[in-house]
């Protein structure tokens, strides 16, 4: 440990700040001379030329980087050097110090576990200090945003009409208001996709447990849980050119005149599909794991298989089932390519299904792309509807904890 470890500390922090004193010896070469004093003529020579340099490309289009490929090469070459050679004498140098540190009464197992142990701890102190970053972030921005604009009117407004474009010091909080967002979010992610994932998601789970024979399930179960894997923007092409079109055509059949082609309905019933496996796959993993004495009690004591499946494993696997239902629920409402390419940009306010509605991150999509000022409130929206989202997901997170508990208590 004391032989590898510094070395390859030493070697990741070198390889993040070797490009950069490359590029300042490349920068003091003569022939650099030549380029731009800024813009995107000096940057792309300069991406030509260390692009070569290092192998990644056979030639150089611009003139200027033809002279640059020579001083870039020999540039990376001395720095990898020297990178090599500190490497291999800290590398040395620390083993030699672990070496003179051995003696007989050395604990060198409690040494070693205690060092695994602090790697362990730091791995885990990644994912709390990545959220607190997260959340910093978010608060510090969200905090101007309503600096900016009311926040009762952000929240409970039903007007959603910001101008990127226009001046921050006429900014009207009656144009930020987010209750149509929050509600298409809901109304999409939560209400239609859940109607689809809940039902399809716990049957496929029950029968392909219950009911499938060994052959059947080993080949179905990877072929449902291939949608997890099919990427979003996939889902959002089929729901904009097949499922809107034919929902629109059948609607207006049967005389709904407000039909759409983009509709919440259809982006809420592909996005229900995407997040089967979700529903699924958890569900599945919790009815297998419910001990076999409950079923088979179940069955002695004369109730029949669909009884058994409702009373009483069903009930036993609640905990992992309300997990995934958790984890879909988050899942959705958190989607943007299929809402951005079925579901429209309209802020709506409205429980017509068959209507362009728009979510949260649409929103936040539409306001940090662009050319819009970070201190203009139309950019800063976006943080203030981010934090909303995260803080509506914390609050599904700790309802499945509670939900998760209770059930698991009853049953263990």
């Amino acid at each position: 440990m004391w032989a590898f470890v510094p070395a390859v500390i030493f070697a990741l922090i070198w390889n993040a700040v070797s490009p950069n004193l490359v590029m300042q010896a490349v920068l003091s070469d003569p022939a650099a001379a030549k380029l731009p004093a800024f813009g995107i003529g000096r940057d792309s020579a300069l991406a030509e030329a260390m692009a070569v340099a290092s192998g990644h490309a056979q030639g150089v289009f611009n003139p200027l980087a033809r002279e640059l490929v020579e001083p870039a090469r020999n540039a990376m070459q001395f720095y990898s050097i020297i990178g090599l050679v500190v490497t291999v004498i800290i590398g040395f140098a620390a083993g030699v110090f672990a070496f003179t540190r051995l003696r007989p009464d050395f604990t060198a197992r409690t040494r070693v576990e205690r060092g695994v142990m602090l790697g362990l701890l730091v791995a885990s102190l990644v994912a709390i200090l990545t959220t607190f970053g997260i959340v910093a972030s978010l608060l510090f921005e969200t905090i101007r945003f309503f600096g900016m604009v009311n926040p009762i009117d952000f929240l409970f407004g039903t007007q959603w009409s910001p101008n990127p474009m226009g001046d921050p010091a006429f900014t009207n909080s009656e144009d930020y208001g987010a209750l149509p967002l929050f509600w298409g979010t809901i109304y999409i992610g939560a209400i239609i996709a859940m109607i689809v994932a809940i039902p399809l998601g716990l049957m496929s789970a029950v029968y392909l447990t219950q009911y499938a024979n060994p052959t059947f399930r080993k080949w179905m179960k990877p072929i449902l849980e291939i949608l997890a894997g099919v990427p979003t923007v996939v889902y959002g092409y089929f729901a904009a050119l097949t499922v809107a079109p034919f929902i629109r055509d059948v609607a207006r059949s049967v005389g709904i005149a407000s039909a759409s082609s983009e509709s919440a309905i259809a982006a809420g019933l592909v996005m229900g599909v995407m997040i089967i496996p979700f529903v699924s796959s958890m569900a599945d993993d919790s009815i297998a794991a419910v001990p076999s004495a409950m079923r088979d009690g179940s069955l002695a004591m004369g109730a029949t298989k669909s009884e058994t499946i409702r009373k009483v494993l069903i009930p036993a696997a609640l905990p992992g089932i309300v997990a995934g239902v958790m984890l879909a629920i988050s899942r959705a409402i958190g989607e943007t390519m299929i809402v951005v390419m079925a579901a429209g940009a309209a802020a709506n306010l409205t429980g017509n299904p068959f209507e362009s509605m728009t979510t949260v991150t649409y929103q936040i999509v539409a306001m940090l792309t662009g050319e819009g000022s970070f201190d203009h409130p139309a950019t800063l929206s976006a943080f203030a509807l981010g934090m909303v989202l995260f803080v509506v997901t914390l609050a599904l997170n700790f309802v499945a904890l509670r939900v998760v508990k209770r059930y698991r208590e009853a049953y263990e």
